[in-house]
């Protein structure tokens, strides 16, 4: 019988609920992630045994040649070998996980990660067994949950796991709508490639391999790179990657700005679509190596070492293909119009003309987080009608304000995506701007400065202004009149 989305998210959660106590929250995906992938990998491979069994009219030797599978899982290492283990279980795994590393160097060298599974303190042989036999009760083969279900539920765990652990924006889950438009937006095609630096759990590349197969094209045709500097992260933007059935794929643990994983001799690989949400205004990032960098990455100057916002976008740029390459990267607001060293930058990047929208996103739609956002979409060679030309979106209302976060539902993506597209002006929403007007406007790129809403209101003069700032600080010395008055009679009661 097949498992239906919610029973596997409830499944995934109550995983984590088995943890909590000897295990801190920010924890949890160290040691969920594995064994989930560990089962699945078990139960995919049980399932290939089983038909090649039927193949052969029951040849075990014919069933277990390496060659008919995908992976190769060693003997003593299957899911059913530490189920039976009810002594040192975590040795019990850990040694699974480094057999099966082992045994499948070019796919899943160091994978599992490094969780510390032989700590009996927190991790007792009681609680793994627990552990162990929730994740036993669902087989998580193709037969029993599809692919896109199990990549749904992943997800699911990761923005729990963000919710638990109070993540700031674009940290460690961005928000599936805001991933759509920015893939709808570079529209990846069959057999390009797709490059996000700052790849996290692998969201926004397995987006672009959903873009396609949601268009009925051949997903399989798209190369993916990504490179990510968290230990525990990167196997599991690569964990995400098997789950989903990505085949043509490279995830490379690194610091991105300081050691980048994809070059060739003193330049940058370069790709067809770059995409990222970067850490917002990353401190200390690397801003001394980049006073000489071998890769030509400071190309517009090198920003502050308390900003890297400028130094992801150079990079970006200069890993983008020509003449088909583009960009689509979250940035926080202030990187539109911070000054000094980040504002002349801003000026060469501008000037390159390869900037082709800035889209304010609405405040509030990141995960623990109430800071706003935008996305600069760049194109290595614009077409003719976009030449010298920037497309500004104003998206702030483009949300569904709730009590504790704002949401950016499918619809508001459709309305922003139609705006990108069309390329014009509609008001309160859209202004194209020349690069002429920038620069008048000191190479800002504050929305604001571009779009005036007054929704149907006129501005009051300078007069009506003035008398209503005047008639307001009587209200204000009024309110306190009467409060020091209150308080004056609630003393003498007192007394």
């Amino acid at each position: 019988m097949k498992l239906t989305l919610p029973q596997l998210e409830q499944h995934l959660a109550q995983a984590a609920w088995i943890l909590k106590g000897p295990v801190d929250a920010a924890d949890f995906k160290v040691y969920v992630f594995p064994l989930l992938f560990f089962k699945r990998l078990s139960d995919v491979y049980d399932d290939e045994y089983k038909k090649l069994l039927e193949e052969s009219k029951g040849d075990e030797g014919y069933a277990v040649l390496p060659e008919f599978h995908r992976f190769i899982i060693p003997d003593g290492c299957h899911w059913a070998d530490v189920r039976a283990t009810t002594k040192n279980v975590g040795a019990k795994l850990q040694y699974a996980f480094r057999e099966i590393e082992k045994a499948n160097p070019d796919f899943l060298y160091g994978i599992f990660g490094d969780a510390q599974w032989t700590n009996k303190e927190k991790l007792p042989d009681s609680l793994l067994v627990e552990l162990i036999e929730h994740f036993s009760e669902y087989k998580l083969a193709n037969g029993t949950v599809d692919l896109d279900m199990l990549g749904q539920a992943y997800e699911y765990l990761i923005k729990k796991f963000a919710d638990l652990t109070n993540k700031k924006a674009g940290e460690f889950y961005t928000p599936r709508t805001v991933v759509q438009l920015m893939g709808r937006i570079i529209d990846p095609k069959e057999g390009e490639t797709v490059y996000d630096p700052a790849c996290g759990t692998g969201g926004m590349l397995l987006n672009c391999v959903e873009h396609l197969r949601s268009h009925g094209k051949d997903a399989r045709t798209l190369k993916i790179f990504g490179q990510e500097k968290n230990l525990t992260t990167s196997s599991i933007a690569r964990m995400n990657m098997f789950l989903h059935d990505v085949q043509d794929f490279q995830i490379q643990r690194g610091d991105t700005l300081r050691s980048p994983a994809y070059y060739e001799g003193d330049q940058l690989s370069t790709f067809d679509c770059v995409i990222a949400n970067p850490p917002f205004s990353l401190k200390k990032w690397g801003d001394d190596l980049w006073i000489q960098d071998p890769y030509g990455r400071n190309f517009a100057g090198v920003p502050p070492a308390g900003y890297g916002d400028y130094a992801w976008v150079q990079h970006m740029i200069k890993s983008m293909s020509y003449p088909r390459g583009r960009i689509a990267v979250v940035l926080p607001h202030g990187a539109l119009f911070r000054k000094g060293r980040e504002g002349q930058i801003r000026k060469k990047i501008i000037e390159t003309d390869a900037l082709e929208a800035v889209i304010g996103l609405g405040p509030n739609i990141f995960y623990g987080a109430t800071v706003a956002a935008c996305i600069l979409v760049f194109r290595a060679n614009k077409p003719d009608n976009k030449e010298g030309k920037v497309l500004f979106i104003d998206a702030s209302d483009q949300v569904r304000v709730d009590r504790a976060q704002n949401y950016l539902e499918q619809r508001h993506v459709d309305q922003i995506f139609d705006w990108y597209s069309a390329f014009k002006g509609v008001k309160d929403h859209a202004v194209v701007a020349t690069l002429k007007d920038i620069a008048a406007n000191d190479w800002s790129l504050n929305i604001s400065l571009y779009i005036e809403k007054i929704s149907g209101k006129t501005l009051p003069s300078v007069e009506e202004a003035t008398k209503e700032l005047k008639n307001s600080l009587e209200e204000v010395w009024e309110a306190e009149t009467e409060l020091k008055r209150l308080l004056d009679g609630f003393s003498l009661i007192s007394k």
